[in-house]
């Protein structure tokens, strides 16, 4: 095996082992019931609480899925009171996306759990480590724009 698909694997060990680490302790946003949102809704919610009233058409864009892909999610996160769909009031054919009230509550409050836990245990390394970790940052950005770059294999 060469060392950048070793390491390709390692970073994904990695990053799912985080992953996992995080949602045992920090939680979901809606438990883990069988009504709890999809892994695709869930990056939905996630853009949405960064971005109110993105519109369909960007949602589609920035989530890199098919326009009616997304609306089939928003129409699912909409009946269940997940998500608010409102006109866009300069051009009524637009529609613009928000989190319902109680959403954003519970999406808060899970995220503010999981920022809690996640200090604590970079709290346990040392100066160096919080320093190395700080510069890989940009890294792994830079490796997620490659990666949405790649053609996907047939």
């Amino acid at each position: 095996m060469d060392s950048d698909t070793s390491l390709a694997e390692e970073l994904y060990a990695a990053v799912g082992l985080l992953r996992r680490h995080a949602r045992r302790i920090g939680g979901r946003p809606f438990g883990d019931h069988s009504t709890a949102p999809t892994t695709a809704q869930l990056e939905l919610i996630r853009l949405v609480r960064r971005n109110p009233d993105l519109s369909v058409a960007d949602a589609a864009a920035e989530l890199g899925l098919a326009a009616n892909t997304v609306s089939t999610l928003v129409r699912q996160l909409a009946g269940t009171g997940v998500l608010e769909r409102v006109r866009d009031s300069a051009d009524g054919r637009v529609v613009r996306l928000r989190l319902t009230p109680d959403t954003r509550r519970r999406v808060e409050a899970w995220l503010d759990r999981r920022t809690a836990v996640t200090a604590r245990a970079l709290a346990e390394l040392g100066p160096d480590d919080r320093e190395a970790l700080r510069r890989a940052l940009p890294v792994l950005v830079r490796i997620a724009g490659a990666l949405d770059r790649q053609e996907v294999p047939a």
